[in-house]
């Protein structure tokens, strides 16, 4: 019979696998990084690695590479790992990658083009493009005016025609491409000496790893995620994997993991970004189950940041700075008590230095 897991031990073990709940770490020991940091928004993947204790300030400039890799997202990597990790977010198969371009799969399908050869061939012209530093609409220009049709849709809010978005994404890493931090429009480079891993290395497979910094959790949960079809991921379920039961449902573990999720207490307060990994764990009902504050911290747009407070989500924030002074605006799902405000001030006054702003005050909301 399967053990029962709390929903409060659930959201323990992962502060504590993300190491939300240390105050010192590096690139080398900070786990999220075999998963990928998502850098959107301006506390995005170097916001998370600070909260993760990691002195972004005095970050070398080979430590890190930004890869459009999981959903076509940006996401931090140690540039060590670039080989494994361009192995690992691979599709899984012509399938797969049919699911991870969305409509962009239509009309290849229709003229017989494999959608695996389609993203190489899509990479091999950006890998022509790009030789250089060079800005994202002249790569697309550049790689569009040499794809047939199939490849191109017409782009209204742009009126013009160009390659689908998430095939121009994908195939970045494939062309060896790596994003310039900080430049928006983004700039794609050459990775230098870039070449791709022949198998997968095992910390940096995402199904484990998923599992490991987001368990327990179930196939579905890792495919939404990795936006693959679910029996993709069954396929590579770890055959090892310990079930659970969380809130009356079948999920697994890793074995290695099974003592961790009854580890000790979380305390403390961290401002989490928009799109913490943390917040992206694909059981949002377990995370948050009020409607009214799910909606609250996920809209469709702009989305707000998130407080973590003693192990469990609390609420909502948003920065409001004006010139070199920073302002928190805190929305908190239940009463503060006094002995609190505290903690949140510091965690305030984290986010100013790494912004580095004055914090002029935390405006909690009734």
């Amino acid at each position: 019979m399967a053990s029962t897991v709390p929903r409060r031990q659930v959201l323990g073990f992962r502060v504590r696998a993300q190491q939300l709940d240390r105050d010192e770490g590096s690139v080398a020991d900070t786990a999220v990084l075999d998963l990928g940091v998502q850098d959107t928004g301006p506390d995005g993947g170097r916001w998370a690695l600070a909260l993760r204790g990691v002195d972004v300030g005095s970050l070398g400039p080979d430590e890190l590479a930004l890869l459009w890799t999981v959903r076509g997202a940006p996401h931090y990597y140690r540039r060590a790992d670039v080989p494994g990790v361009a192995a690992a977010v691979e599709p899984f198969s012509d399938a797969d990658a049919a699911k991870r371009i969305y409509d962009a799969a239509k009309p290849l399908k229709a003229a017989g083009i494999g959608i695996l050869d389609a993203l190489d061939e899509v990479a091999a012209a950006m890998q022509r493009t790009v030789t250089s530093p060079t800005v994202k609409g002249e790569v697309s220009s550049a790689v569009t005016a040499v794809m047939p049709e199939p490849y191109l849709r017409f782009c209204r809010p742009c009126n013009a025609t160009h390659l689908f978005e998430q095939p121009f994404r994908l195939a970045a890493v494939r062309a060896g491409l790596e994003l310039e931090p900080g430049t928006s429009p983004p700039v794609l480079r050459p990775i230098a000496g870039f070449r791709k891993a022949s198998s997968v290395p095992e910390r940096l497979d995402p199904v484990s790893a998923y599992l490991r910094l987001l368990g327990p959790a179930t196939p579905r949960h890792v495919a939404d995620y990795l936006d693959a079809p679910v029996k993709e991921v069954q396929a590579r379920w770890p055959a090892d994997a310990v079930e659970v039961d969380v809130e009356g449902e079948r999920r697994w573990v890793l074995p290695a993991d099974v003592d961790a999720l009854s580890g000790p207490a979380v305390r403390g307060a961290r401002l989490l970004g928009p799109f913490d990994l943390f917040l992206q764990a694909k059981d949002r009902a377990l995370l948050v189950d009020d409607p009214a504050r799910s909606k609250a911290l996920w809209p469709v747009l702009g989305r707000p940041g998130a407080l973590l407070l003693d192990g469990d989500l609390a609420g909502t924030w948003r920065p409001r700075k004006t010139g070199k002074r920073l302002r928190v605006e805190l929305v908190p799902w239940a009463p503060l008590p006094a002995k609190q405000r505290a903690v949140l001030d510091e965690a305030a006054e984290r986010l100013a230095a790494y912004r580095g702003v004055q914090l002029a005050g935390v405006d909690v909301a009734d």
